[in-house]
Order: structure tokens, then C-alpha cells, then sequence
């Protein structure tokens, strides 16, 4: 009982890390990014099974992780606010080709960015952008005017 109590833990402290750290897809992922989700595999894994390498541990723990992933999923499709707070809501970054700046800064987002993902949707200048959108999955929706 103790590993699926470390495992839904470890699970609710993951999805609440994951949730400060910010909204970046996963193809936009750094090296800095990819280290930390590495390492707080590793660290995570060690906290729930401790010293227990037996296979009736790693099916407890992987179970208990399984499942919370399955009850958050219908929490988020159940409850809107549970939904905000947990996926976040969107974000409007850039209005009629004017940067944001207050709404790229709390989600430590540079200008740089911003047009990195409009270059990938051949928008070539910001003022040709009506509607930047920061998506709850981090994605950036663009609207040309």
C-alpha cells in the first residue's frame, strides 16, 4: 500500500511541477527541459519504489500512476475548472501585430519565439498577425489579418 500511495503522490506532484514550469510543446523542448524531465524520472522512480525492485512493486506503482493518469484525464473532460487549472486556459500573445508583452512575460515567452513559430507558418512579420493564441498544450495558433 505504501508504493501506491508514493506512486499517486509522485503523480499529483508531477502534474503540478509540469503545470509552473510552463506550457512547451514537446518538439519545442530544450536541452535544459529534457534533463529535467530525465532526472525527475530517475528521482521520482527512486521515491516510489524505494528499495522494492519486485515485479508485484513496479505493476503497484505503474498501476497507480496509470490510473491517476486515467482519472485526471476524465476529471479534465468532466469539470471546466478543474480543466483550467490543470491544462491552463489560452492565451492571447500578440493582438492586430502588437506583442503582448505582459501576457509573453508570465509565460516566459521571448519575441524570438514567437516568431520562430510564425516563420514555421509563413508568416513572415508580426503586423501580418491579427491573433497569436498560446494554446493550453503550448502550441501558438496564429490568425493573419
Amino acid at each position: 500500500m505504501d508504493i501506491v500511495l508514493r506512486a499517486a503522490f509522485a503523480y499529483a506532484f508531477i502534474t503540478f511541477l509540469l503545470r509552473i514550469v510552463g506550457r512547451r510543446e514537446l518538439s519545442s523542448m530544450g536541452p535544459s527541459d529534457l534533463i529535467l524531465l530525465v532526472v525527475m524520472g530517475d528521482l521520482i522512480q527512486n521515491g516510489v519504489t524505494q528499495s522494492d525492485y519486485s515485479v508485484t512493486g513496479v505493476v503497484l506503482a505503474t498501476s497507480t500512476i496509470g490510473i491517476c493518469a486515467m482519472l485526471t484525464s476524465l476529471l479534465v473532460f468532466k469539470s471546466k475548472r478543474a480543466s483550467r487549472i490543470i491544462q491552463g486556459r489560452p492565451i492571447i500573445i500578440v493582438q492586430d501585430g502588437r506583442p503582448i508583452q505582459d501576457n509573453m512575460r508570465s509565460e516566459r515567452l521571448t519575441l524570438d519565439d514567437v516568431m520562430e513559430e510564425a516563420r514555421g507558418q509563413q508568416i513572415e512579420r508580426i503586423d501580418e498577425v491579427k491573433w497569436a493564441v498560446l494554446e493550453a498544450s503550448g502550441q501558438i495558433t496564429f490568425i493573419k489579418n
